[in-house]
């Protein structure tokens, strides 16, 4: 065993337990065993129970973005204070005040992609799964030999969750027989996919950033990944196995949709996201926003409450006598 099986073997012998234990269940309320809607359930079930276990960090992602938000002005400046500067020195310095902000401030830049890449070995297990099962092997523990046949050999819409697009339009090419729902099945997956990573970046982006984190350079990042990552899932997507795509499109569907509850009732202060939840509270008579205080009755508030808690020095009967007499 290699290097790389050696890592997806614990991962592997998990997504076994979660989707035969599925497959179990879906089967013992009378679905067919060897029918693909089965095994697709059982996929559902496992992106639902990966999903589950991630809500923590995911709420850690959250919040480790909004701090990001809040540094963002400040780390503006210390860009700004470096620009144009090449030199080794000034690269180092930059470098050392930033690592030394995000140190202060407690924020970490790649935590917003630590969900995803806790993903990426689930992703490439449940593809090692089904890629063994396509070439008639056991699985590591869960998946005997029957039901990886099972597994791979099922069919949903006449496809089998083993095909690719790739394969098919090989054998297309090549002038062998092919099937052609299968690229059917799979192109419409593979925009949907890219559809709800799209739509999922382009919420964060619109509704869920304050102005002047649409100023700073993680803006500018994002927005060209906002296009870059669907072209990766367009043009890698081909290459899936069915039952792959369903795992990836449910666990897309997930996001958007969770996205969308936090964006909707956990805004980033000041986005457009914050001033919609503010106006539909304020509709429904659950907050009150105060006009602010002028300048004066501000500072004279504040004089007042100084000259308040000023400690007053006590005075002794001697030196009230004699204060007494000169007047």
């Amino acid at each position: 065993m290699d290097i790389f099986g050696a890592i997806l073997w614990p991962i592997k012998w998990v997504i076994e337990l979660i989707l035969v234990g599925f497959h179990g269940l879906w089967s013992s309320v009378g679905l067919s065993a060897d029918a693909g809607v089965t095994w697709v359930l059982s996929i559902v079930g496992l992106v639902l129970v990966v999903r589950a276990a991630l809500i923590p960090i995911f709420v850690r992602q959250i919040k480790s973005q909004r701090k990001m938000l809040e540094v963002a002005p400040q780390l503006k400046k210390i860009q700004d204070k470096y620009r144009g500067k090449t030199d080794q020195f000034s690269r180092e310095a930059m470098s050392r005040e930033t690592m030394e902000l995000y140190r202060r401030t407690g924020t970490n830049p790649l935590s917003s992609c630590l969900p995803l890449l806790i993903q990426m070995p689930i992703f490439f297990g449940l593809f090692s799964v089904l890629n063994d099962a396509q070439h008639d092997k056991a699985g590591v523990q869960f998946l005997t030999r029957d039901l990886a046949d099972s597994f791979a050999n099922s069919e949903l819409f006449g496809a089998p969750l083993r095909a690719t697009f790739i394969g098919e339009w090989n054998l297309m090419v090549s002038g062998s027989a092919f099937n052609g729902w299968v690229m059917t099945i799979a192109a419409v997956m593979v925009l949907l996919m890219t559809a709800s990573q799209f739509v999922t970046q382009l919420q964060i982006m619109a509704k869920n950033m304050s102005p002047e984190a649409k100023n700073s350079p993680m803006f500018r990042q994002q927005k060209i990944l906002l296009y870059i990552l669907p072209l990766v899932f367009a043009f890698s997507g081909v290459a899936f196995p069915l039952g792959v795509m369903f795992y990836w499109l449910t666990s897309n569907i997930w996001t958007m949709v969770q996205q969308f509850i936090v964006i909707r009732n956990m805004p980033t202060p000041g986005s457009e996201a914050a001033k919609a939840r503010e106006a539909r509270l304020a509709k429904k008579g659950k907050l009150t926003i105060e006009a602010p205080k002028p300048a004066a009755e501000g500072a004279t508030d504040t004089a007042v409450k100084r000259q308040s808690t000023q400690r007053q020095q006590p005075v002794s009967k001697n030196r009230a006598k004699k204060s007494g007499s000169k007047s």
